[in-house]
């Protein structure tokens, strides 16, 4: 049996865990820069305030309805997230993170096990140690669990959360409640072919021709149609490497100059570098992008990219940083204002195994230093040593005007009880 485990409204319940006063009221979380509603909790969706909504636009709408708006506070959704996976690795050792506030734990060896029982403990032991209220579906597999979380999500006063599909019966009346494009892994383009064919629901889908939707679609949407009739095909993923690393963020503000620019490259340059050395890796190329403000179309656009390729595998912070600047320094152009830049790094391979070169290698300087700043930087859980060109008091320049504090991050900004 799979569970899905997913936490309800995520970053609406995290700020309500240290502010009580938020509670049962209206309220959305903005993206990078204040720019849209990227979450928000259920009462402001009664109220229909639409995902994705531009904040500069629906802010005279927030007011009437009385909806408080917050700045996106990643730190302190990024540490309550981990808390809540460690609770959750307590329950079974097979556990996939799916994102920031799911995950998917595989249950072997559970047959005697009561699963509503199982899955309560779950909700309650989450919401007794971190405030976060979340929901469980319980099924033979994960495409069901998803379904089941949502039958336990959309219906909370009948399921008290959690819902276990473990019959044949309740098997096909989820299937025949949840629309097609709702299914996990269907999205707009597909259910419109499906549409087409006659399917409305997950139902109808497990009742096509399995040669049909091997010949019409891939390998991967015969899996989840196995998986929706109750065949698992779709194991746990495992944790594994990526094969490329980005850094890409929108400015506070649009730049015209190279020294603004230089510093953002230099530590999204700087971040790049330190997620290769946690996964252990080394890259041999660097790509720098740079764009200008595609939304304001009575300027001047300019997009570009440029790629340096290094003449051995390196994860210093320094030699990366320095070839990312040099990178931007040969593409801007002057009078453009640019809102947006990355950084990426490719052609990873393991610290421990790659070709070495006889007459060109990193200086041999640079992995003691590497070490010695990741230590104290985890140490002191935040960017305290930073390259002479980095901004030393930010490490991204975002507009956030109603951020709250770091309650869990920062020991300056936890909750005071008086």
């Amino acid at each position: 049996m799979f569970a899905l485990v997913d936490c309800n409204n995520f970053y609406a319940s995290c700020e309500r865990v240290f502010n009580p006063a938020l509670q049962k009221k209206p309220m959305a979380i903005l993206s990078n820069n204040d720019g849209c509603v990227i979450s928000m909790s259920d009462e402001a969706k009664e109220i229909k305030l639409p995902f994705g909504a531009p904040i500069f636009k629906w802010e005279q709408f927030c007011k009437e309805n009385n909806i408080t708006i917050l700045s996106s506070n990643y730190p302190l959704y990024g540490d309550m997230s981990e808390r809540i996976m460690k609770i959750l690795a307590q329950f079974s050792p097979d556990i996939e993170v799916y994102s920031i506030d799911e995950a998917f734990l595989q249950f072997k060896g559970f047959d005697k096990y009561d699963f509503n029982e199982y899955g309560n403990t779950i909700r309650k032991r989450i919401l007794k140690w971190t405030g976060i209220p979340t929901c469980v579906g319980v099924a033979p597999t994960k495409a069901l669990s998803k379904i089941a979380n949502k039958v336990a999500r959309k219906f909370p006063k009948e399921t008290n959360g959690v819902y276990l599909i473990d019959s044949e019966e309740k098997r096909i009346k989820a299937l025949k409640w949840i629309k097609i494009e709702d299914v996990w892994g269907i999205g707009r383009r597909l259910s419109k072919k499906l549409r087409a064919k006659g399917c409305k629901n997950g139902f109808d889908f497990t009742q096509l021709s399995e040669d049909w939707v091997r010949k019409n679609f891939s390998i991967v949407e015969w899996k989840l149609q196995k998986e929706l009739k109750g065949i698992s095909k779709i194991p746990l993923e495992e944790i594994t490497s990526k094969k490329m690393i980005a850094t890409t963020r929108s400015f506070e503000y649009t730049y015209a100059d190279i020294d603004n620019i230089k510093e953002r490259i230099s530590t999204f340059a700087a971040s790049c570098a330190e997620k290769l050395r946690k996964q252990q890796s080394s890259c041999h190329m660097v790509i720098v992008q740079l764009s200008s403000n595609r939304h304001k179309k009575e300027l001047e656009q300019h997009r570009v990219s440029k790629t340096v390729v290094f003449p051995y595998p390196t994860d210093s912070t320094l030699l990366i940083s320095e070839a990312a600047v040099k990178a931007v320094a040969t593409i801007f152009k002057s009078g453009i204002k640019y809102k947006r830049a990355g950084v990426l790094v490719t052609g990873l391979v393991p610290n421990d195994n790659f070709q070495l070169d006889l007459f060109s290698h990193e200086n041999p300087k640079h992995k003691p230093l590497m070490s010695a700043i990741d230590k104290l930087n985890h140490k002191f859980k935040s960017d305290k040593i930073k390259l002479g060109n980095q901004d030393l008091k930010r490490t991204w320049k975002m507009r956030q005007e109603r951020l709250s504090p770091k309650f869990t991050t920062n020991i300056k900004e936890v909750i005071v009880v008086k």
